[in-house]
């Protein structure tokens, strides 16, 4: 939680707020799409003694929705009691967001925060050994949440910070992948590499109600 809340306020202070915005909940929303086709897929039994599954709902629409809306309201988190339900552990999670809210904030920080960035790896490392250490996951969910996100999230960038592979052609194999369409229609005002520049998130002017959007980005 604690780099998740490092990752908002970085985001408020960023001056391409919804570019960079945009791109994170697209990355996220894929992973979890491809986390429901995983968890699909594949059904791993319960990896300790401590969880407490609920039992299986079978035409009770009304208890489903309301078992939905008590994960929703706690986060599906153990702690909060919402996290009854069994067989989500390929992949994790945890471990994808742990991941990504440490590439974004390295990606778009200066490098010469080289020592926040430390900070913000280490609290992600010991998030995911937590994860491990409570055996709330497999090692292979961490593991194949750790190589799906880093990989996504390396793609989506290498194709937004070059011109020439946001353009279908047969010299561009990437083109093929499903969501390729999604991404130019995101990247389409974007020329070049965001700059990584900041600015308090609300000034006097857009108080007034002459606000600046700066979703974006010519070269």
């Amino acid at each position: 939680m604690l780099l998740v809340g490092l990752w908002f306020l970085q985001w408020l202070l960023l001056k391409y707020r919804s570019i960079v915005g945009r791109r994170f909940f697209f990355i996220v929303g894929t992973l979890y799409l491809y986390r429901c086709v995983t968890m699909y897929v594949t059904t791993l039994p319960v990896p300790g003694m401590h969880f407490k599954c609920s039992p299986k709902l079978f035409g009770d629409w009304e208890a489903q929705m309301r078992r939905v809306m008590k994960m929703i309201a706690g986060g599906g988190l153990s702690i909060t009691g919402s996290h009854t339900m069994c067989g989500d552990y390929l992949y994790s999670g945890h471990t994808v967001m742990l991941t990504l809210t440490y590439l974004f904030i390295k990606e778009y920080s200066p490098k010469r925060f080289w020592w926040y960035h430390w900070i913000c790896w280490t609290l992600s490392a010991v998030g995911i050994f937590c994860i491990l250490l409570a055996h709330d996951h497999y090692t292979v969910d961490v593991v194949v949440a750790y190589y799906i996100t880093t990989r996504l999230f390396w793609w989506y960038h290498t194709l937004a910070n070059q011109q020439a592979l946001k353009e279908t052609s047969q010299s561009n194999p990437v083109s093929r992948v499903w969501w390729y369409r999604l991404f130019q229609y995101f990247e389409q005002n974007v020329q070049g590499v965001v700059p990584r520049n900041y600015q308090l998130p609300f000034t006097w002017r857009e108080v007034a109600g002459s606000r600046v959007r700066y979703s974006k980005l010519d070269s």
